[in-house]
């Protein structure tokens, strides 16, 4: 079961980072280009990412608590006895990527309280991005390539 979570965690993580990846950039295109806000692509994007992003949390979540590597290694080494390795899958790729979600909600809901496009775009720009910045900060790269 552990095993089946995990891809699955992996496979929606390529594809929110790429929505997400897609929707910062558009952003900032938006932003720069002094473009409206459209609801056919703009904002269907920002949501799209926005909804990846939270399936990839809950799947995180369950991973976390079924994972031998997450809430049952604190429970095994205790803080003090984790090498980097583990205070990254247990401790530090959880909550970074929660701050991150956070973020990511933040700017979403900000951006509904704007009328104007430049707003708008401003808002997904600079939340999506620090979201996105944390997310790829905090990645185990050397397990998700392996």
């Amino acid at each position: 079961m552990y095993e089946t979570i995990q891809v699955i965690h992996s496979y929606i993580a390529y594809a929110a980072l790429a929505i997400l990846i897609l929707a910062v950039i558009n952003a900032v295109s938006g932003l720069v280009g002094n473009k409206m806000f459209t609801p056919e692509k703009d904002f269907r994007l920002s949501l799209f990412a926005l909804i990846l992003s939270h399936i990839m949390l809950v799947i995180g979540l369950i991973l976390f608590f079924v994972s031998p590597s997450g809430l049952n290694a604190i429970q095994e080494l205790g803080m003090g006895g984790m090498n980097s390795e583990s205070r990254l899958l247990a401790v530090e790729h959880p909550f970074t990527n929660i701050l991150a979600i956070i973020l990511i909600t933040v700017g979403w809901s900000r951006h509904k309280k704007f009328m104007e496009g430049k707003k708008k775009f401003k808002s997904i720009a600079i939340f999506y991005g620090l979201g996105l910045l944390l997310i790829l900060s905090r990645i185990p790269y050397g397990q998700w390539f392996n």
